[in-house]
């Protein structure tokens, strides 16, 4: 069993590479076909992730009792100074870079139209992320509050049913569904057409991931009192997933299995740590956006926006982060309203803005992913020695 679970980063690595040769080589009916596995496939994951949230955080607060209310605060307010840093040295670096780049846009490419679906089974959630996330926070916190026992205990037990489903179902389908991806993203010509166009400005977001990342595990260590490989050598898998699915809500699954393996976090912590975080943390995302915003204003409209423009501008997108759903595209998508009332964008750099996330998206997403990890490591050693398992 354990060899099993061991070989999922090998099936996600062939499922990127067979996505990949699928979209570059068959044709449209069979690309219809993959299209429509996809939307199935996706269906079903995003019909799990409330009820995974909702089973896996919810339980963990009961177990917090006490401690419950304040890791809830100190929790989200992590996630925001993680996003604001991020977005601050994302900022300095595009003054510092932006300018010495010769970028040309390539947002008029052509592209190949994703084929409609041979049939549509939809499979809507029982709620919204968002809604979940503050019904698993309400009814954990009552719980705890009311000292209710028995709704403790059912609690307890809905985690174990989700636990099974997320073993059973949703982990064995996601090679599947990251395969599916990469085929429709490929025989578009997204990445093939238009990656080379932005591949400078990709690359140094890319960096920026890991240096901040860097930062954030160096923290957790510290505050953990423990070495950060001892949870960052276990988050390849959810990586490669978030790198697949570009949502940290579909990564959820992986990304517990990951830090449960993690000999220095305890289960608690983790069952409220991480499928928090996958909702509210969304640093890698935040970064990139900081840094596309500058590249597409000095494309477009021939400067970058002033320091001031750029700071209340990290500000609110740090909040509208935390709201974000975590989907593909959820953080760009959701702060749409202040690229255009603060940046001045109009509707060609809304497309354009659009288009250059699009291509970095799953980095991004695995950015956020493995940071929860990292907070979810602060967190324990803030917590540990109140915290029964």
């Amino acid at each position: 069993m354990a060899k099993l679970k061991d070989s999922l980063i090998l099936k996600l690595i062939l499922g990127v590479i067979v996505g990949l040769l699928v979209g570059l080589y068959c044709n449209e009916n069979v690309i219809g076909l993959v299209n429509t596995v996809k939307f199935l496939l996706g269906q079903v994951i995003s019909f799990t992730i409330p009820l995974i949230i909702l089973g896996f955080i919810a339980p963990a607060i009961t177990q917090m009792k006490s401690n419950a209310s304040k890791m809830l605060g100190v929790m989200i307010g992590l996630a925001y100074f993680s996003s604001v840093g991020a977005a601050i040295m994302s900022m300095i670096a595009g003054y510092s870079l932006i300018p010495m780049l010769n970028i040309t846009s390539a947002a008029d490419e052509a592209k190949k139209v994703i084929p409609e679906l041979i049939f549509k089974v939809e499979i809507p959630p029982t709620m919204s992320v968002m809604s979940a996330l503050v019904l698993a926070i309400f009814v954990g916190l009552a719980v705890v509050w009311t000292n209710s026992k028995n709704f403790e205990n059912v609690l307890v037990e809905f985690g174990n049913i989700m636990l099974a489903i997320v073993t059973r179902i949703v982990i064995p389908i996601l090679p599947l569904f990251v395969a599916t991806t990469f085929a429709t993203l490929s025989y578009e010509g997204v990445i093939l057409k238009q990656f080379p166009v932005f591949l400078k400005v990709i690359v140094i977001v890319l960096i920026g991931h890991y240096i901040w990342l860097a930062i954030l595990y160096s923290i957790g260590g510290i505050v953990n009192k423990c070495n950060p490989m001892d949870v960052l050598r276990y988050y390849g898998p959810a990586y490669l997933t978030a790198v697949g699915t570009m949502s940290s809500a579909a990564t959820l699954p992986i990304a517990l299995s990951c830090a449960r393996k993690s000999p220095v976090l305890k289960e608690d912590i983790v069952n409220f740590g991480v499928p928090l975080g996958a909702t509210v943390h969304l640093c890698g995302s935040v970064l990139t956006e900081v840094f596309f915003v500058m590249t597409v204003s000095k494309i477009l409209y021939g400067q970058l926006p002033s320091f001031g423009t750029m700071l209340l501008f990290i500000i609110l997108l740090g909040i509208f982060a935390v709201g974000a759903p975590g989907v593909p595209g959820g953080t760009v998508m959701a702060s749409l309203g202040i690229i255009i009332s603060v940046l001045g964008f109009d509707e060609a750099g809304v497309g354009l803005m659009l288009t250059i996330f699009a291509l970095q998206d799953s980095f991004g997403t695995a950015c956020n992913v493995t940071g929860d990890g990292a907070l979810t490591m602060i967190l324990n050693g803030l917590f540990k020695n109140e915290v029964s398992k």
